[in-house]
């Protein structure tokens, strides 16, 4: 994905959480790549959650109280994370259940799903978002966009799988050369092995996923949960009999669009005649 240099401006409650979790790391005289060899995470990773710049996942915070012997203090501090600028208040919990999914299902027919986006792709949407958005509010948006995207990097045992409508790149967000730098950008992306992009073709007789976006997720219990988001607000859904109806639908879509390879096909031609 298209990388920017911006990162999420730190909210209190994230650096008073990165702030503890490295007080209690310094009292057991563990160092950062002591300590996420121990919780099974990359001192890279450790590093952004003590400087307030990563939202800590829930197994995180209690892989570390129990390493650490940390008092439930963390815990108590991971209170404090309620708020991430940029994020809406709807999307939080998804957020960080993303953040240690095994595998994750998103189907689009409205936008480039945000994990994909480019920086420039992103900008477009947040200026043309109405009510307006004040310059802060944008660079807050779109800095939290950037920062969520590290997913796709940081946990490369993760199976990501994409089902995306034509109609979304021939629309033509944002102008020919943020369509082009998009296009580019998704391609690169389905080089890595855990990401798979499959195109659903503008002419499909049989489609079945006229309800609308899918997002599916698998936790590390091996638990599926779903999410679906409007205009204004996001469904978080549990219910095993929602998630099988959804699920059912995914795995029809993926048949019906076209294959990895004829959907990389696809987007290469859509490149080359621009």
């Amino acid at each position: 994905m298209s990388s920017s240099s911006k990162e999420p401006v730190p909210s209190d409650g994230m650096k008073t959480f990165g702030a503890v979790l490295k007080s209690f790391r310094k009292r057991a005289g563990a160092t950062q790549e002591g300590l996420a060899e121990e919780v099974g995470c990359s001192s890279h990773f450790l590093a952004s959650i003590e400087q307030g710049r990563r939202l800590p996942p829930v197994g995180f915070i209690d892989q570390c109280e129990a390493a650490l012997d940390a008092f439930g203090t963390l815990r108590l501090a991971a209170n404090q994370l309620s708020r991430k600028p940029g994020l809406a208040s709807w999307f939080r919990q998804w957020a960080l259940l993303e953040q240690e999914a095994l595998a994750l299902n998103t189907y689009e027919c409205r936008l480039i799903p945000g994990l994909l986006q480019t920086a420039a792709y992103a900008r477009t949407l947040f200026v043309n978002q109405l009510p307006p958005l004040g310059d802060e509010q944008i660079e807050a948006q779109l800095a939290a966009r950037m920062e969520r995207q590290q997913l796709l990097t940081d946990r490369p045992n993760t199976a990501y799988s994409f089902i995306l409508e034509e109609h979304m790149f021939l629309r033509r967000t944002g102008g020919h050369h943020v369509t082009m730098e998009l296009i580019d950008h998704v391609l690169g992306l389905a080089e890595r092995r855990n990401i798979e992009v499959q195109i659903m073709p503008v002419v499909r007789e049989n489609h079945a996923g006229l309800a609308g976006p899918i997002q599916l997720l698998e936790t590390p219990e091996n638990k599926w949960l779903a999410y679906a988001e409007g205009q204004r607000s996001g469904q978080f859904i549990s219910d095993p009999k929602e998630i099988s109806v959804l699920q059912m639908r995914y795995a029809r879509m993926r048949p019906q669009a076209l294959s990895f390879e004829d959907s990389v096909s696809l987007l290469q031609r859509m490149r080359g005649a621009a």
